[in-house]
Order: structure tokens, then C-alpha cells, then sequence
């Protein structure tokens, strides 16, 4: 008698879902896992020095001084103020002295960055509310809605004339 040969089959394992576990498992991972964005402030630097060109004189009743120091207190021309007293200082600086004046920031090393930002964000609100009020003046628009040429005579008639330097500790630089 003869005996049918039986091929014994292996059993695949089945890999359908494979693709969609590790497709999840990124998912996940994207979704729960934090992305550290950097913190920054936009500014243009000063044109180096034509070789030739004088230092200039600076008129010290242009200059606003805004310090920070370690315990994040903040003081203008030695006067603490508030985030708001401070930006209303630099409207009205700038307001009255719109090309020729100076605001000098002292920051000690100590200070936290979360208190530097908040000043930062403070004089560039001030600036930004000028040149809002200019736009609407000038153009009947929003400073968003000018055009880059527009944008452009703006900013120049109210320029951010910002001026940093690091405090010592214990001293002045």
C-alpha cells in the first residue's frame, strides 16, 4: 500500500500588522516627545567702523539707562519701574527724540533669562506701538498690512536704537 506523501507545511508568521504597530509607535513617540525650540531675539548688527570715521559724541540726555540686575529688578535711570512704566518710558523718549536717542541696557550675569526677554519684549512693544501709530498716520493702514518698501520708510522714521551691554558682578562695565 502505498502512502500519500503529506509535505508538512511550515507556518509563516503573519507580518500584516507589523507596518502598522511601528507606524503607530512613531506616531506616539512624535506626539509625546517634547521639541526644545531656541529662544531669540532678532537684531541687525551695527556696520563696522568706517576706518577713517571720528567716535561720536553722545548727548547723555538722549540716553535712557535700563538695568536688570541678579534679582531681576528692573530700573530706569535708577528709578524702578514696571514692564509697563518702561515700555511708556520708551514712547515717550522716542517720541520726543525720534533718531537721535539711546536706550542703553545693563544686564547683571545673574539675571534670568525669562526676566531679560520680558524687558526685551517691553522696549520692543513700545517700538512697535510707535510704528503701529506712525502707519496709521501716515498710510491709514496697519504696520502689517504696508508693503516692504512702506515697512521699510517706517522703521526708519522710528529706528530701534538699542544699545546692549553685560553688567559685572558687583560692578559696573
Amino acid at each position: 500500500m502505498f502512502r500519500k506523501r503529506f509535505r508538512q507545511q511550515i507556518p509563516e508568521l503573519n507580518t500584516t500588522s507589523t507596518a502598522d504597530i511601528s507606524f503607530m509607535l512613531l506616531i506616539f513617540f512624535l506626539v509625546t516627545s517634547s521639541m526644545d525650540t531656541d529662544k531669540g531675539l532678532l537684531r541687525q548688527m551695527a556696520s563696522p567702523p568706517v576706518e577713517n570715521s571720528q567716535p561720536q559724541d553722545v548727548n547723555k540726555d538722549l540716553v535712557m539707562r535700563v538695568e536688570l540686575d541678579a534679582h531681576d529688578q528692573l530700573t530706569c535711570d535708577g528709578k524702578p519701574v514696571t514692564l509697563k512704566e518702561l515700555s511708556e518710558a520708551v514712547v515717550s523718549m522716542a517720541t520726543v527724540n525720534r533718531t537721535e536717542h539711546i536706550v542703553a541696557i545693563q544686564a547683571d550675569r545673574e539675571t534670568t533669562y525669562e526676566a531679560y526677554f520680558r524687558m526685551q519684549d517691553a522696549i520692543v512693544a513700545a517700538y512697535h506701538q510707535l510704528r503701529e501709530q506712525y502707519s496709521q498716520k501716515r498710510y491709514g493702514k496697519t504696520y502689517r498690512q504696508l508693503t516692504a518698501e512702506e515697512r521699510s520708510l517706517v522703521n526708519e522714521y522710528y529706528p530701534q536704537r538699542i544699545s546692549e551691554s553685560l553688567q559685572e558682578k558687583g560692578g559696573r562695565q
